[in-house]
């Protein structure tokens, strides 16, 4: 089983980029916001417990979400691995993950984490709000706000995998092609190892 960590700040193409890479990999998408609607919407026990913490106003706990993430790998064996947006966000959440993962007898492969500068960010999401219903892409200092955050959260992440020699960078602007291309030697180079 091959797992991949698709790390990039709002804006950086990791929506585009994530669904090639799932359909020339053969990967499940797990994506925990997913996660959470779906099981909110099959009125499940815990979809049911994450529907009331999130009507209190409380974070959901990395337990429920790990929890969600071991279903979501027991409902899906057959396929070559799994891409994952969105999580880990935290170092503790990036242990959990592991742990969960080694009791499974697989691990992360890579983490890819696509670069790209700010005023890029910026350029392509206030193109973005232009188009979409997103209200958080309409405002330039909205924006810069999720991205710092993003680079907060996610540096400590980042610095996890490092030690595993697991980061690999990826230059997000230009081409979406070469983007792509980038993202798959990565892959190829990783998956042969």
């Amino acid at each position: 089983m091959f797992n991949l960590i698709l790390f990039g700040p709002p804006g950086s193409g990791k929506g585009t980029q994530s669904e090639r890479l799932i359909a020339k990999y053969g990967l499940k998408h797990l994506s925990t916001g997913d996660l959470l609607r779906n099981e909110i919407a099959g009125q499940t026990p815990l979809g049911m417990a994450v529907k009331n913490l999130m009507a209190e106003g409380k974070l959901v706990p990395d337990e429920i979400v790990i929890e969600m993430i071991d279903a979501a790998i027991e409902n899906n064996t057959r396929v070559n691995g799994f891409l994952f947006d969105g999580f880990p966000r935290t170092t503790a959440q990036a242990e959990a993950l592991d742990k969960l993962l080694a009791q499974k007898g697989t691990e992360i492969a890579i983490v890819l984490a696509l670069q790209v500068s700010q005023e890029e960010l910026i350029k392509r999401l206030l193109n973005r709000g232009r188009t979409s219903d997103r209200s958080d892409d309409v405002n330039e200092e909205v924006i810069a706000a999720r991205i710092s955050e993003y680079e907060k959260k996610t540096a400590a992440v980042a610095e996890h995998y490092k030690k595993f020699g697991k980061v690999e960078y990826i230059k997000g602007e230009g081409n979406v092609d070469d983007i792509f291309d980038l993202l798959c030697k990565e892959i190829d180079e990783k998956k042969v190892a």
